[in-house]
């Protein structure tokens, strides 16, 4: 461990989604249009900025869902809505804004934004640094060890949970390198991916906890009871390593961003000129969450 500074990756798409939603679309500039995701988002990154003093931030962003997770399996993320008129505005209007702060916004055309953070955090400690991952989305779950702990965004923008490890462990009862697998076979509803049928979240750790990868636990299919379970593990077999290769962030290339001091006064204007008079008067006076 180190006593650096930990760098701060934001998972943009999820927050600005949670941030469109909480608040109302009332909330516009100068021009009527709406601000409420651009708001809503800043106010939950700068109360993290608040509370662990991050040595930079980094945003991430990239499509909803990657081609080739998409050729795999055409149904994954296809019962999501389309972005809504009044959000779209607001990702486009997204990066210089929070460039205005000094943090960064990194994009991939090829993966997505999990696939970035992941590949942050991995950066960041083979430098031996370690990494926040601000998040709404339980796959990245599967970056947590002694170097990057997951914030969890709560409902709505109240406030982030810790997830570590043991947190991790605590909650699906396996490790975090197993969670690909435990998605495979549990299922995960938010991105279409309906895993083993008849084996839910129970049955999934505990066949983990036993076999400890889902190759091992399809090799062993013969032996499992009750029936359902081995029909599954059986019938479903190529399927479910599908399913485990979509569930598995991709490491990318990226390139680490210095030590980088959040950039009030430039972000009280970048929100002065969006219409956001009140949280351009508390940036410049506290630097706080508006």
């Amino acid at each position: 461990m180190t006593d650096r500074r930990p760098l701060l990756v934001v998972d943009a798409p999820s927050l600005l989604y949670r941030a469109f939603f909480a608040l109302p679309s009332t909330i516009t500039d100068g021009s009527g249009q709406p601000v409420n995701a651009l708001l809503g988002s800043l106010n939950m990154i700068m109360r993290v900025v608040a509370d662990y003093s991050p040595r930079a931030v980094v945003l991430a962003s990239g499509p909803d869902a990657a081609d080739y997770r998409t050729e795999a399996y055409p149904p994954y993320h296809g019962e999501r809505p389309p972005v809504p008129d009044e959000l779209a505005p607001q990702f486009d209007a997204a990066p210089e804004f929070f460039a205005a702060l000094g943090w960064v916004w990194a994009y991939t055309a090829e993966y997505e934004a999990d696939d970035l953070l992941h590949s942050f955090a991995v950066a960041e400690e083979a430098r031996g640094g370690t990494t926040l991952l601000l998040t709404g989305d339980r796959d990245l779950y599967q970056c947590a060890n002694d170097s990057t702990k997951v914030l969890y965004v709560k409902t709505g923008t109240k406030g982030v949970e810790e997830v570590d490890a043991a947190e991790v462990r605590r909650r699906y009862g396996v490790d975090p390198a197993q969670v690909p697998d435990f998605i495979a076979l549990r299922g995960d509803p938010s991105d279409g991916l309906p895993g083993a049928k008849g084996i839910g979240e129970k049955t999934a750790a505990d066949l983990l906890n036993r076999h400890a990868t889902l190759e091992d636990a399809l090799a062993a299919w013969s032996r499992e009871r009750p029936p359902r379970v081995a029909g599954a593990l059986r019938d479903q077999a190529d399927e479910l390593r599908a399913f485990k290769d979509i569930a598995t962030l991709r490491k990318l290339d990226v390139e680490l961003p210095p030590d980088t001091d959040t950039d009030f006064e430039a972000g009280a204007r970048a929100a002065r000129e969006r219409g956001m008079e009140q949280l351009a008067g508390r940036l410049e006076r506290t630097g706080g969450p508006a």
